[in-house]
């Protein structure tokens, strides 16, 4: 019994070691073009990964329980470990769901509902690319529910407003593009005559990627900065996009008035 119990503890480990692996190379696969989005998140993390989770930490349990009972106790701490790592997983799942349960199932914000900030060409294509990917369609969107994203932003959105600056467009152009070149974002169009930005934020897990537009129009004797972004994949984006734009926004309006004061 000795025997088996120490066999089963270094499966377990074993075990354990390689979910790990295995939610790396769904991750990793995914970002780096390995795997397409639908097979490393949709079916190796989200469809899968729930069993596979389970799967190892049943058998991490019956290590643990051999460790304890089984005489002369070996291998506990092993054991341990081959259970902590499903089961730190699996918690961090619920905690990530129940966060999910009180956002609104939407992937496109702007701050401008009626008139939101537009894509270049280059935007739609690569868009067009993606396998099952997210439209830029936000006037007329609807969540698989019925209900109006619009709405939805309205509601839980309130916040997400347009920024009026003291600046004339130009200087509120060159301090809007400076703040997005900090953000880490890769700035695919700058145009300063038309008043647009274009960026692209990636995620280090998975690499999905979210455009932005920034879009600069005079407004009386300053400035109207609208911003929009929207995530390429995904139903929800559990709420990074606003996450993304509110401190953009409002670090703008920091620069845009000390500026002013200057």
């Amino acid at each position: 019994m000795a025997k088996l119990r120490d066999v089963w503890v270094r499966a377990a480990l074993i075990v354990s070691l390689l979910v790990v692996v295995y939610f790396l190379t769904a991750a990793l696969g995914t970002k780096f073009g390995l795997l397409d989005w639908t097979v490393g998140f949709v079916a190796m993390t989200l469809t899968w990964g729930v069993p596979v989770l389970l799967g190892a930490g049943v058998f991490a349990l019956l290590a643990v329980l051999l460790a304890l009972f089984v005489g002369p106790r070996r291998g506990i701490v092993s054991a341990l470990v081959a259970l902590a790592i499903p089961a730190a997983a699996l918690g961090y799942g619920i905690y990530v769901r129940q966060a999910a349960a009180g956002i609104p199932p939407i992937h496109d914000i702007s701050t401008d509902l009626t008139d939101p900030p537009g894509f270049s060409e280059d935007v739609v294509q690569a868009r067009a690319l993606i396998t099952n990917g997210n439209d830029l369609e936000l006037l007329n969107a609807h969540t698989p529910d019925g209900a109006s994203v619009i709405d939805l932003q309205r509601a839980h959105y309130a916040d997400i407003q347009p920024l009026i600056t003291p600046l004339d467009p130009t200087r509120t152009f060159d301090i809007a593009l400076d703040l997005a070149r900090e953000q880490g974002w890769t700035i695919t169009h700058a145009d300063s005559a038309s008043g647009r930005i274009e960026a692209i934020a990636e995620s280090f897990w998975f690499g999905f990627k979210d455009d932005i537009a920034i879009r600069i129009r005079p407004e009386g004797d300053g400035a109207r900065v609208d911003m929009r972004s929207v995530s390429r994949v995904g139903r929800s984006d559990l709420g990074a996009n606003a996450a993304r734009i509110r401190p953009y926004l409002a670090t703008l309006a920091d620069r845009t008035h000390e500026a002013r004061q200057s």
